[in-house]
């Protein structure tokens, strides 16, 4: 049994998510998400998604990209 990093639930059957050499514990991929997903730069939602990265900063999508100066992306082309 491992005890979810989040909510404390002790779970027999924890999510195991190994990032950059360190492993956590979760029960469910909502604690998970909560815990682990970038936020973006400008909104600051969690990015479950692909998002876009420029210059090592996260950000949703290529609208709040573009409102903190990121030239030249586009939602649709």
């Amino acid at each position: 049994m491992h005890e979810c990093e989040v909510c404390g639930n002790d779970y027999d059957k924890p999510l195991e998510i190994t990032v950059r050499g360190e492993t956590h514990y979760f029960d469910s991929f909502e604690c998970a998400i909560h815990a682990l997903a970038p936020r973006c730069e400008h909104c600051e939602c969690k990015i479950i998604g692909h998002g876009i990265e420029a210059d090592g900063v996260f950000y949703c999508c290529a609208h709040c990209a573009s409102k903190a100066g990121v030239a030249g992306v586009h939602d649709r082309v």
